[in-house]
């Protein structure tokens, strides 16, 4: 009676068990199994008791059995099935012994591993996906490059070109906002360590008790709230590509010491480790202030500034190169509306605004104004008004404004009476003389016009003589 209440009892638990059991005897025959499990083999429920699982294997019902490799190999066994019906089964066998040694049964567990292979290969194909993605982003970025006009920003790009190809020290000097991320990564793309990474480090950002541990990673359990793994540092991430370290005036002294005898031993040491690591990367460092004003002041190591200043190279603020500011709004005007896809554009006052200002925020600060006024603006013309107050020279009254888009009408309107090339001569004049009154050189006329410089001094000859003619006549 016990028996048979154990036999039932155990019958119960397989049947309703959430994982798929199976139990064979010593010579592979099938006792026990969830019924809804062999559906996945192409079997119906009544059909596997009493089988032998070495001819379900012969019939590639079972490829392989799970149950006749341990009888096999005596020993558990852990595998991948294939089913017939597309299904892949991780199964588990496990041998039972009786007193002698000799196996009496094989208890096997299975899991529909389906779904999971499924979405692990869509995740994989989209991760291949993505990393074809940031190659094609990347390889646009080399492609586009530097964006400027004047002499100094061209001698600057020269040097980077020539330089770029050693493992030379580059200083990059300037103002915040002049672009002196934009160049390290310019230096970085033209690099043989282009397909290696590049490590970007704002000094002034990390406090200076988490500095060591951020820039020379740790060991695992070296201290207090250290993570079980540990962790690498970012001078370790750097191997085989380019460190740049942003804002390195603000970098502690205790840390010039550190990154002084990385630079001369090209080893390293994790925070708890006990062996020194081999490094190589290439260091790139950019700063705002006066180094050498700060090696006065026992700021910053004499020995540490010889390292850095290989290379230095001075980046001139927006102020110093006007001819390039022009060049730069309709650059970003261009860029920010086809990300957003719109198509806004400046009234002539607003530009006049705009290259009259001083931009103290230099570059950073010229692309993210383009990039808010842009987005925050109502219409198609972005009016002075729009502008904040410290750069709005030029405020336009609502009247003023409303009679401006008046007149604009109004030589619309007297088109209509002429053929077409004169039609399209008379919007050349009105905006070749336009453009005069709002430009101070004939180079910034033709960047808002998008035309050449001769061009400009062509066409200005010719419509100041025509309004000159008239005025005599």
């Amino acid at each position: 009676m016990k028996d048979s209440f154990a036999e039932k009892l155990l019958n119960y638990i397989i049947e309703t068990s959430n994982n798929n059991i199976t139990i064979t005897d010593a010579e592979g025959i099938i006792l026990q199994s969830n019924p809804e499990h062999w559906s996945v083999y192409g079997l119906k429920a009544d059909e596997y008791k009493g089988k032998s699982v070495y001819q379900l294997e012969r019939e590639e019902i079972l490829t392989p059995s799970i149950s006749a490799m341990v009888l096999r190999e005596k020993k558990p066994v852990q595998i991948l099935q294939h089913t017939q019906t597309g299904k892949v089964i991780m199964t588990k066998g496990y041998p039972l012994f009786d007193d002698d040694g000799t196996i009496v049964r094989v208890v096997s567990y299975a899991q529909d591993q389906t779904e999971i292979r499924r979405l692990q290969e869509q995740y994989e194909q989209l991760e291949r996906k993505l990393q074809g993605y940031q190659t094609e982003v990347e390889e646009l970025r080399r492609k586009e490059g530097i964006h400027f006009r004047s002499k100094e920003m061209q001698q600057i790009a020269n040097t980077i070109h020539r330089v770029a190809e050693s493992d030379a020290t580059v200083l990059f000097l300037g103002e915040s906002g002049v672009g002196k991320s934009m160049f390290a990564h310019e230096l970085h793309n033209r690099s043989q360590r282009s397909e290696e990474p590049f490590i970007e480090v704002n000094c002034s950002t990390i406090p200076e008790n988490l500095f060591e541990s951020e820039m020379f990673g740790y060991e695992a359990g070296s201290f207090t709230g250290a993570t079980k793994k540990g962790k690498q540092g970012l001078i370790e991430q750097a191997h085989n590509g380019t460190l740049f370290l942003d804002e390195i005036g603000e970098l502690p002294l205790s840390m010039q010491v550190k990154l002084l005898k990385v630079l001369q031993e090209k080893k390293f040491m994790r925070i708890g480790g006990k062996k020194e690591q081999h490094i190589d990367f290439r260091l790139v460092t950019a700063t705002n202030q006066n180094l050498e004003e700060m090696v006065e002041k026992g700021k910053f190591r004499l020995d540490l500034f010889y390292r850095l200043n290989v290379i230095p190279l001075h980046i001139p603020p927006l102020r110093e190169r006007k001819d390039e500011i022009p060049f730069l709004i309709n650059h970003y005007i261009d860029l920010i509306n086809a990300k957003y896809k719109t198509a806004k554009k400046l009234h002539a006052a607003t530009y006049e605004s705009l290259i009259a200002y001083k931009w103290p925020g230099n570059v950073r600060e010229l692309e993210n104004l383009m990039e808010r006024l842009i987005l925050t603006t109502e219409g198609t013309t972005i009016y002075p008004n729009d502008l904040p107050p410290s750069i709005n020279c030029h405020p336009i009254s609502k009247t003023k404004e409303t009679k401006l888009q008046r007149e604009t009408t109004i030589q619309f309107e007297e088109l209509k009476h002429l053929d077409l090339n004169s039609a399209i001569e008379k919007v050349e004049e009105h905006m070749i003389l336009r453009a005069a009154q709002t430009c101070k050189t004939t180079y910034e006329m033709a960047e808002l016009l998008g035309i050449s410089q001769p061009s400009v001094v062509r066409k200005l000859k010719k419509y100041k003589g025509v309004r000159h003619h008239q005025r005599t006549k």
